[in-house]
């Protein structure tokens, strides 16, 4: 995506009915966008593959790799190793699918679409937005504590304070407090993503060699020999029953949609195959090196695996403190990551995407407003704010375990696989309502004849017979949402929950169309060669992966909070005899 570098005056937030002009940032290098959604600050400083796909690896291996130990501790061997190759490819394919659908769908294309909560408007209007930006913020926020409950843990063991895991108020917290003072927060005051490119190389390298210490130093041999032997142990630990507890963990880990349009915004000439190639090397790197460090960190300590795995290993040893200082390397620069998050959000949703904090001044120039003491600027101070609303908890919190848990049960889960399989069957709506169509109506059912667009209801669940008005002609779009023929449907019908899927595609489509309309003199590209590279249309089994991406999704959220609760109650009331 090429993205016109210069700082032009914030552009005002557009409203459902009146989309605000594009400011004449370019899209996939071609034309201008006829609009553009997003309002939010653009980068001054983009990165390439190599940059960009280290960014992304940085914002998904952070804190999450030193709990996968303990994941496969409460899912199971088998279990555990499993759910992390389904969530790898869920990742991977849900990060192509949010920003091929900004960035490459005939209807977006030449928006300008720019942040998640942007996208999420178009079919589901406000809602979508809150409903992205709360559980965006809810991740990144649950990722910054862990990340300083980690610091908190192992960099006064590695100063000789004290035991990992252990310490006083100024042994343990007040060495948290001071060294990110010193590194995480010059970090986050940053403005641009790509200005974190050496920082998260530098990240990636020490994940690396911490992988590298827990394969050579964890007691792998001598702790499975106890046991019994690989075979035993696999027997006995192959699925396990807080096996949901360890799901949330692994989505957590690699929980990496939320940064997905900050990334991709900075990653120089834009197009689906580059990105494509992004996700396929970070999520690929990030999959290997968690699944090596969490099966030999689990099978050197297995069921007295701690929630942060280097607590397991001496405090007094020089290799062990080694890895200390390792992973302390990758909270520190993964911290800021999350920041830029958590920033974005509050920018969005109190400062109408104006980061930088400027006016128009009185002869029509670009004025930035004052700072505060002639320092902190509108960035610096939302940053600060973030900071210490994530100091709080962790100097209350010990445990890393339930954090990294809970939030990938709620957070991760929710913008990872339910919001972006909603997001597919919303704007692609009308097409999916057309494919359900034919499908009934090739099974012998009988379809009705469509209404005319005059007649408007709005969608109920299981019933998706609205029809919209008649948009423009430019806009590319049809004359009529598509009927589903009414009745009892088959018994596969209700079973594979399609009701709920034709509501969505309602929902989406109405939204989607409502939109569109609203775009005057906007033309999209729904009659272009939806093959080419960077003109991406709607797929069948992409509809399918969609509808698999929010069942997935929604257990995982609702059944992962429940079990966290469950252990917590069990071992306030259950002392072991």
């Amino acid at each position: 995506m090429e993205v016109s570098t210069q700082e032009d005056p914030p552009l005002p937030m557009p409203s459902e009915e009146e989309p605000t002009p594009s400011s004449g940032s370019t899209r996939n290098g071609n034309s201008p966008p006829s609009r553009q959604v997003s309002n939010i600050s653009l980068p001054n400083k983009k990165s390439g593959l190599f940059g960009t796909s280290s960014n992304m690896i940085n914002s998904i291996v952070g804190a999450g790799i030193i709990g996968i130990p303990f994941a496969l501790s409460k899912a199971g061997i088998v279990a555990g190793v499993l759910m992390f190759f389904l969530v790898a490819y869920l990742t991977d394919k849900s990060l192509r699918i949010i920003v091929e659908l900004a960035s490459f769908h005939p209807k977006l294309r030449n928006l300008g679409v720019l942040t998640y909560e942007d996208l999420a408007r178009i079919p589901f209007g406000r809602f979508g937005a809150a409903y992205v930006l709360t559980v965006m913020f809810v991740l990144a926020y649950g990722a910054m504590v862990a990340y300083l409950l980690v610091i908190k843990d192992n960099v006064p063991a590695v100063l000789g304070l004290a035991d990992a895991g252990t310490g006083s108020f100024l042994e343990a917290e007040v060495t948290m407090i001071v060294t990110s003072l010193i590194i995480i927060l010059p970090l986050s005051m940053m403005r641009d993503m790509a200005t974190l490119a050496k920082t998260s190389l530098l990240s990636v390298l020490a994940d690396v060699f911490l992988t590298g210490f827990v394969i050579a130093y964890s007691p792998v041999k001598s702790t499975v020999s106890e046991a019994g032997g690989f075979g035993r142990v696999l027997k006995e630990n192959w699925i396990n029953r807080d096996v949901f507890i360890g799901l949330g963990i692994i989505s957590f880990a690699m929980a990496c949609q939320h940064s997905a349009f900050i990334v991709s915004n900075s990653l120089k000439d834009h197009n689906a195959e580059r990105w494509a190639t992004v996700t396929f090397r970070s999520v690929s790197a990030a999959t290997f090196l968690c699944l090596l460090l969490g099966m030999t960190g689990y099978l050197g300590f297995l069921d007295e695996t701690e929630g942060d795995i280097l607590v397991n290993f001496d405090s007094d040893s020089i290799v062990a403190n080694a890895g200390r200082v390792l992973l302390s390397i990758t909270m520190f620069f993964t911290y800021p990551m999350e920041a830029f998050v958590a920033r974005h959000v509050l920018v969005a949703l109190f400062y109408n995407g104006d980061m930088d904090g400027v006016t128009i001044g009185p002869n029509g120039d670009v004025v930035p407003l004052p700072k505060v003491m002639g320092v902190l600027g509108r960035r610096h101070i939302i940053t600060l704010v973030i900071y210490v609303a994530t100091l709080i908890p962790a100097l209350i919190v010990n445990d890393l375990g339930p954090v990294l848990s809970i939030t990938g049960s709620l957070g991760a889960s929710c913008i990872a696989y339910v919001a972006s399989g909603a997001l597919y069957l919303g704007i692609n709506g009308e097409e999916f309502l057309e494919y359900c169509r034919n499908m009934l109506e090739s099974r012998g059912y009988k379809v009705e004849k469509r209404q005319k667009p005059s007649e408007v209801e709005l969608p109920v669940v299981g019933d998706a017979t609205a029809t919209m008005a008649s948009p423009d002609s430019d806009n590319g779009t049809t004359d009529e949402i598509p009927l589903i023929p009414s009745g009892i449907k088959p018994f596969w019908w209700y079973l594979c929950l399609f009701p709920v899927w034709v509501f969505l595609a309602s929902w989406g489509a109405t939204g989607t169309r409502n939109f569109l309309r609203s775009m005057e003199g906007y033309t999209s590209d729904v009659d272009s060669h939806v093959d080419s590279a960077n003109v991406i249309g709607p797929r069948k089994r992409d509809y399918y992966i969609s509808m698999f991406l929010i069942t997935f999704g929604i257990l995982a959220a609702v059944v992962g909070v429940i079990s966290n609760i469950y252990v917590e109650v069990r071992h306030i009331f259950y002392t072991p005899t």
